[in-house]
């Protein structure tokens, strides 16, 4: 409804500022028109421009232009006009400024300044623009620059707002009337010089009648005095605004005011029972909690704090009470054991009081309430209670089976008054060393202690009830072994005297001590003497240091390892007890080599030769034969094992290169099967007559190389493109072997026929000849065929002396 009638206001509001606008501007002309005559009758004398520097003050005069803002229309809102202006518009009017062009227009005939579209004044609430006129056919100014300003009037167009929203607040509860509690501001966009419609005006619309609002402030107060937390601690007020002073027409905004009440100490704690009963087992432990009980407070946090307290009117002491910390509550502790058959009840007062008193509200007794407690015993079957916490006995060690040890008590606190039987707990008596009587508790011997093995035993003794529930208990007893002299004194260690080469007589050769298993009252004491013999040892001599140890020194001088590498030397070590007991040690003193300082090796070659006596030469020597005969023995296997991997190697070699059994025995078997007329050869294959014993050709094996050269050489051979008896390489070949014939000592008195083969590489097919091959194939790895087998060409090579036959 505010918008609607603002919206029908703004156009009569639009034309009225039009016309004072206009007619305020026709005045001002009309006013000055006696004036502006005179310089225009001037001008047509001379030039304008020479008019225009004589006169000295300006031709047109004009107030301050006023445009309403959100106008949509375009509308006329002034009119510039010179006093050289006749009407025949010989003037050209020019605008220029803020808006020029773009929010407002001039007409350059008239000089009428029309708005182009709607302004906000919150935008811009001012334009500066300067004004020119010029004369139209000279362009030239015919009026100096003006400036002048278009104000943009302001309408109630903006809503106001509140400025930081949420607001919360709080007092204190029973604050008195008029205690300020919060400030609301709200603001408005709209011009608060003009007009009424920036001014704002605060009211409450919800939370009266306890609260108000002051109007021009915004400052919230209270309004009641005495608001009560505990009745309602949190209030919502509603506050609103409204612009142009709260009249109709204009716009309005609200905002929420959260207000809590913070707790004052304004209520002391009250109990809701005048009596509490409790009921406990008198069988519960120390501490244990009896129950609770609370106080109401209506007060929260700090104010709330209470402390308990107990008025014991039979001053027992038995029970205590404690405040929790989170809940408020008393907390009723067990402060002593309870026994039934003693006391079954107990009575006593609780208090309850505030830890902060506030006496502006109440007064002092108002803070504390006070209640009765009633706490009831229950009866409760209770195990035997020995007659003491636990017991400690002691008895002598190697004591006889049977030896009383001790006696446990315990009774049935009830009033049935059990019979109760006694037993020692296995697990506390491992070894059985004690009994005791079930009936009287007595504790005996089962075997002889030793103190040596157990100084102290721990038992457990069991007391159980032997009728109703058969409850037990039980008790520690600690048992201490008393010692007794049973062992004899010993050496502390096993001592290694030694005595250096040149020892004087009357040194110290060794500081002995000893131990004992025993530990007598007053402590031990050692005795350390010769073993007694017929002859005073010559060698040796023991000094008792009388603070249980003892030292050997040298009788004589010049001891040698020469003479003697080792001394025996007996001692007696007894001790003070009673009876006393000792016992012999024999010491084994060794003649060393010591070292400048006086040290006799403890290790390396020198201290193994004294260990096994004999001397460091003898034993040096000794080691070095050792060592001697292990290396040759390690040079022996390394040549024995190289020799036989190249016996091994030979033979490998001898397998893989040996010729067939047959063939050294005959001249060459050639046989082709297939290609060649290989079938015409087989006149030739008859057995060949047998050659002279040759030594040297007995069982010839060729070598690697041997082969290898041979195979070269048919491979050459293979290679040649000239096939024929013409052939250089043929012929050659051929002249080789007959000179190796010629030259052979051995060769049959009676002729033969010898059959070469040479293959060349015309062939399409290839060659199938066998020397191309590296290893002999044995006949049986020849492909099966019912003809004849084929026999590898044996490879040759030349030589004077050597032939080689197949």
């Amino acid at each position: 409804m505010d918008q609607r009638s603002n919206t029908m206001r703004c156009p009569c509001l639009l034309d009225l500022v039009i016309i004072l606008s206009l007619t305020s501007c026709c005045m001002l002309i009309e006013a000055r028109a006696p004036h502006s005559l005179e310089p225009n009758h001037q001008l047509g004398q001379g030039s304008p421009t020479t008019a225009l520097h004589q006169r000295l003050r300006r031709g047109w005069i004009w107030k301050q232009l006023f445009v309403p803002e959100e106008d949509p229309n375009p509308s006329v809102i002034g009119q510039l006009k010179s006093d050289y202006d006749r009407g025949d518009f010989s003037i050209k009017y020019i605008l220029s400024g803020e808006g020029a062009g773009e929010m407002f227009e001039i007409n350059e005939y008239s000089g009428e300044i029309r708005t182009l579209q709607k302004l906000d004044r919150e935008e811009k609430a001012f334009y500066l623009l300067q004004a020119h006129a010029l004369a139209r056919k000279s362009n030239e100014p015919v009026e100096p620059q003006s400036e002048f300003i278009i104000k943009v009037q302001d309408i109630n167009d903006n809503i106001p707002q509140f400025q930081n929203e949420p607001y919360v607040s709080s007092i204190p509860e029973m604050c008195p009337m008029g205690t300020i509690v919060a400030q609301v501001t709200a603001t408005d966009a709209d011009d608060p010089l003009f007009g009424n419609n920036a001014k704002l005006i605060y009211s409450i619309l919800q939370g009266e009648p306890y609260f108000s609002v002051e109007p021009k402030t915004g400052i919230i107060m209270t309004s009641m005095a005495n608001m009560d937390r505990e009745a309602r601690d949190q209030y919502l007020v509603v506050v609103q605004v409204k612009d142009m002073l709260g009249l109709s027409g204009g716009y309005s905004a609200s905002t929420t005011v959260t207000i809590s009440l913070t707790d004052v100490n304004d209520n002391g704690p009250t109990f809701q029972h005048n009596l509490y009963t409790f009921a406990v087992l008198e069988s519960a432990a120390v501490g244990t909690t009896v129950g609770r009980i609370m106080a109401d407070d209506g007060d929260v946090g700090i104010n709330a704090r209470m402390n308990y307290s107990l008025e014991d009117l039979e001053e027992s002491a038995t029970f205590k009470i404690q405040t929790d910390p989170v809940t408020q509550e008393g907390v009723v502790l067990l402060a002593k054991p309870l026994d039934y058959e003693s006391k079954r009840r107990f009575v006593m007062a609780a208090e309850a009081v505030n830890d902060h008193i506030d006496t502006r509200f109440l007064s002092y007794n108002e803070f504390r309430d006070r209640t009765t407690l009633k706490i009831v015993v229950e009866d409760v079957d209770e195990p035997p209670i020995f007659m003491a916490p636990n017991y400690e006995w002691k008895v002598l060690e190697n004591m006889v089976a049977g030896t009383v040890v001790g006696t446990v008590s315990a009774r049935d606190t009830d009033a049935i008054n059990n019979p109760i039987r006694y037993s020692i707990d296995k697990s506390s008596d491992i070894t059985k060393a004690f009994k005791i009587d079930p009936n009287n508790g007595t504790v005996t011997v089962a075997k002889p202690l030793d103190r040596e093995e157990a100084a102290w035993h721990n038992l457990t003794i069991n007391a159980k009830e032997t009728k109703q529930n058969h409850l037990s208990s039980s008790v520690v007893v600690f048992i201490k072994v008393l010692d007794i002299n049973d062992n004899a004194p010993m050496l502390a260690r096993e001592y290694q005297p030694y005595i250096c080469e040149g020892t004087q007589s009357g040194e110290l050769i060794q500081l002995i001590n000893a131990v004992d298993l025993d530990d007598p009252v007053e402590g031990h004491h050692f005795y350390f003497s010769m073993v007694p013999e017929k002859h005073i040892n010559p060698n040796f001599t023991i000094r008792d240091n009388q603070d249980n140890s003892a030292s050997i020194l040298a009788r004589r001088s010049s001891f040698t390892r020469r003479d003697r590498t080792q001394y025996l030397l007996p001692m007696v070590v007894a001790d003070s007890g009673s009876p006393a007991l000792s016992s012999t040690s024999t010491l084994t003193i060794s003649v060393c080599s010591c070292q400048p300082a006086g040290h006799c090796p403890t290790g390396g070659v020198e201290a193994l030769a004294i260990s096994i006596g004999v001397s460091l030469q003898t034993l040096l020597g000794f080691l070095v034969c050792l060592a001697t005969l292990t290396v040759l023995f390690i040079v022996m296997l390394m040549l024995r094992r190289h020799r036989r991997k190249q016996l091994e190697g030979l033979g490998r070699a001898e397998k893989e290169l040996e010729l067939p059994k047959g063939v050294s025995e005959k001249v060459l078997h050639y046989g082709e099967i297939g290609g060649g007329g290989g079938g015409d050869l087989g006149g030739f294959c008859q057995p060949a007559v047998p050659l002279r014993p040759h030594p040297r050709r007995r069982d010839r094996r060729l070598r690697r190389e041997e082969v290898a050269a041979s195979i070269r050489m048919s491979m050459s051979l293979r290679h040649s493109l000239l096939i024929g008896p013409e052939d250089d390489v043929f012929k050659q070949f051929i002249m080789d072997r007959l000179d190796e014939a010629d030259q052979d000592p051995y060769v049959p008195p009676f002729d033969c026929l010898k059959t070469y083969a040479f293959e060349g590489t015309g062939s399409p097919t290839g060659s199938i000849s066998s020397l191309e091959s590296w290893d002999f194939v044995d006949a049986d790895q020849c492909p099966r065929d019912p003809g004849s087998r084929l026999v590898r060409l044996t490879l040759w090579h030349g030589g004077a002396e050597e032939e080689t036959t197949f």
